[in-house]
């Protein structure tokens, strides 16, 4: 059970920032654990982002949320080959499509100059055409951040938690945090598997962070405002279509609809920014859906040729104010890292690094720390199914491997869930949707996921 061990910090959350911070503060010295209340890591709002690795450059000037971007944004470019991970430098455009927007475009810029993004480029209609030229003609003008640049969406936050757990940390799931209670210098914490100590927590537990501070500590300073984002993603050849990621002149409520290529080698349309209060489903609306779709074709209008292979839908832990809800009560031991929306992708190692600040330990860093090399999941590396001995390719249309299958269901980090594996892998992400592999996918996973799956059906989310 949880309880046989006491740790120095007790990360509450297994997304994208807290796989981020049990990274950080094992390689700064410390014991720690990270408590997931799911079958599986990312399994809340992580689980459905748009995958880019952003700069920062539209930001609020000033903010935590950009400083965060940007600390992140440097650690990931210092440290992705080591680990492995994606960087496909496409860069992005700002696009605008009315004169009202075109109107915008030079305080956008401006703010970019601010936020230290100074490489930007002003376009015209002109210009944009030359280098995009499936876009639709009646584009106006916009400017160019060749920082911006496309990930994956999850090996980032597998490769932080892998390296924690190499180096020490604990990964228990199915462990919500049911209540805690400071007695002496220790955290004594109830989840639903026993009883957890530790002198530090943090919740970094997403679209519950308002209910974990409101049972470790009676109350919550901030609420959960989830926001509903579904996508549409394009089968591969669309993918040709647009070569930088394609922004929308942001508004105050959203960063708008994005069309950009997937590391994965589809085309991606989304999000919509829909609130709701349901934290735990975020259905599919064909009405949505269909504006997705329409609106990808106003963009690029040679899209209507092209199939859509999958849609998918997320939820944001918006909060009643734009900014981060990160707060420390040092004397106390406890920090609450909340309202990570939309850039918790490309912030989620400057929070950590923030939030190790702010938590002001005193551990000793560790020496020569191990350094995993994670699967190569995106198009642009040097796949599995090209190897020698990989035991065959299993799902046709992503190209997966049985050595990728059984290295994903083993290890300290085996996939606990479907979902956990298809985020490992992309099994069942392809063209027929699992239609073909997942009889071989039940015989493979048989007895090694908490819920059996169903020969025929590879869709658990």
């Amino acid at each position: 059970m949880a309880g046989a061990r006491t740790y120095d910090v007790a990360v509450i959350g297994g997304g994208v920032v807290g796989c981020a911070l049990a990274r950080r503060f094992t390689l700064d010295g410390a014991r720690v654990v990270l408590l997931e209340k799911a079958a599986d890591v990312l399994d809340g709002a992580s689980k459905g982002n748009s995958a880019i690795l952003h700069t920062g450059f539209d930001a609020p000037e000033g903010s935590l949320e950009l400083q965060c971007i940007r600390e992140g944004y440097a650690e990931y470019l210092d440290i992705h080959a080591r680990l492995n991970l994606p960087l496909i430098r496409s860069g992005a455009m700002v696009l605008a499509w009315t004169p009202e927007e075109l109107a915008q475009l030079p305080d956008l810029i401006a703010q970019a100059h601010l936020n230290g993004i100074t490489d930007v480029e002003s376009l015209t209609a002109a210009d944009i055409l030359r280098q995009e030229p499936a876009l639709a003609a009646n584009v106006l003008g916009g400017f160019r951040i060749p920082g911006e640049s496309l990930i994956d969406p999850w090996s980032a936050a597998h490769a932080y938690l892998r390296q924690a757990l190499d180096n020490g940390a604990m990964l228990i799931r199915q462990a919500e945090v049911l209540g805690g209670r400071r007695v002496g210098d220790l955290w004594e914490m109830e989840t639903s598997a026993g009883t957890v100590h530790a002198a530090l927590v943090i919740n970094a537990a997403g679209l519950w962070g308002d209910e974990v501070d409101r049972r470790m500590t009676g109350e919550s300073w901030f609420a959960i405002k989830p926001r509903k984002g579904q996508f549409v993603v394009y089968d591969k050849p669309a993918a040709a279509l647009a070569g930088h990621i394609l922004l929308p002149v942001p508004n105050k409520i959203t960063k708008g609809v994005v069309v950009c290529r997937t590391a994965f080698g589809n085309l991606l349309v989304g999000p919509t920014a829909e609130e709701q209060e349901d934290r735990i489903h975020a259905t599919m609306d064909r009405a949505a859906l269909e504006a997705l779709r329409k609106r990808g074709e106003e963009i690029l209008p040679a899209l209507r040729d092209h199939e859509i292979t999958a849609i998918y839908a997320g939820l944001r832990p918006a909060t009643e104010e734009k900014e981060y809800r990160i707060r420390a009560d040092r004397a106390e031991g406890y920090i609450t890292v909340g309202g990570i929306r939309s850039t918790g992708l490309s912030a989620a190692l400057g929070i950590a690094a923030h939030v190790a600040r702010l938590a002001g330990r005193a551990d000793q860093p560790l020496a020569g720390p191990v350094w995993p090399r994670m699967p190569a999941l995106s198009d642009e590396a040097q796949r599995d199914w090209r190897a020698p001995r990989n035991g065959g390719v299993i799902c046709h249309c992503e190209r997966v491997t049985r050595r990728e299958i059984e290295a994903a269901l083993s290890g300290p980090m085996a996939a606990g869930s479907m979902g956990g594996l298809k985020r490992r892998t992309r099994v069942t992400m392809g063209r027929c949707q699992g239609f073909y592999c997942s009889a071989e996918l039940a015989r493979l996973t048989e007895g090694r996921l908490p819920e059996p799956m169903l020969a025929g059906n590879a869709h658990d989310e």
